[in-house]
């Protein structure tokens, strides 16, 4: 039995409607599915479960904010860190000054610090001791020592800049140098007696402090360095725009006076955020330059 020729040129159109249909479902379907996940990261200068416990409040805040799922992923070491942004693992990085350098000149500049605390505008290291008898910078030579990670600004970068600046060559004027790989850890090298001192970041320390986790009966400061820039988060220059400014306002807009984000910024040891740019890294990076950290 042969069909009239109309009722070919409908079912033709019904069939035509009906793909369609399906395809505008199908991207309705699409729209209403969850965006892409959002890879977070932080350079690992504490223990992973302090880095997690962190991390949590902030993590679902920005869920909310931004609409997408956040995932924290750590990263074994400093390194690591850098990698996963250029390498397009990672989308977010909590980085250290001297960790953003790195990732600014391995990736040609591909790398954009969003914001920092207001605190790391003027940060600052801590050099720490048990013994009575070093209390300059210059009573460290033939001493044992320990920095933080290798990648650490303010545990290792920022001190080794120092103890430069004072004619202390630590490779040559240090009875031994160590690496602790972060700062709780450094604490606990010198007060354990492993080292005669140590070096590491003032916002680790005053908290270790605060917690009654360091005798400062036993372990005291000899020496604070003068203020430079720190951490900040930092994401890929491939990330849209929109999407850069949506994490910018959410992190600009959390507010101490309100209880929620006060618990997200005093676990970020933050009074607020505040925007930041590369340029703020400069001195950063020309003091990596002169202490042969970057080449």
């Amino acid at each position: 039995m042969t069909f009239p020729t109309c009722f070919s040129v409908s079912r033709r159109r019904f069939q035509m409607l009906l793909t369609a249909s399906l395809l505008t479902l199908s991207g309705f379907s699409f729209a209403q599915q969850p965006a892409q996940v959002l890879r977070v990261s932080a350079i690992p200068d504490e223990a992973p479960t302090e880095l997690q416990r962190k991390f949590k409040p902030l993590g679902s805040y920005l869920e909310k904010k931004l609409g997408m799922k956040v995932e924290f992923i750590p990263v074994t070491d400093y390194a690591a860190s850098v990698e996963g942004l250029i390498n397009k693992k990672l989308d977010m990085v909590w980085f250290g000054g001297f960790t953003f350098v790195q990732a600014k000149v391995r990736s040609k500049d591909q790398v954009i610090p969003l914001v920092q605390r207001e605190e790391d505008e003027k940060f600052k290291s801590v050099f720490i001791t048990t013994h009575q008898d070093i209390r300059k910078l210059e009573d460290l030579k033939g001493k044992t020592f320990s920095f933080g990670s290798e990648s650490s600004t303010s545990g290792h970068l920022m001190p080794r800049s120092y103890l430069l600046a004072a004619k202390i060559n630590p490779d040559t004027d240090l009875k031994r140098i160590a690496f602790s790989g972060a700062h709780d850890a450094t604490v606990a090298a010198v007060s354990g007696g492993k080292v005669d001192a140590g070096a590491l970041n003032i916002s680790v320390w005053e908290k270790l402090v605060a917690q009654n986790k360091v005798d400062t009966r036993q372990v005291h400061v000899f020496y604070t360095t003068p203020g430079y820039f720190d951490y900040n988060w930092s994401v890929r220059a491939d990330m849209p725009a929109e999407l850069r400014k949506k994490i910018s306002d959410a992190f600009l807009s959390l507010d101490a006076g309100k209880a929620e984000d006060k618990e997200i910024l005093d676990l970020q040891r933050a009074a607020r955020f505040i925007p930041t740019k590369a340029d703020n890294y400069k001195a950063i990076e020309a003091a990596a330059h002169n202490a042969g950290l970057l080449k």
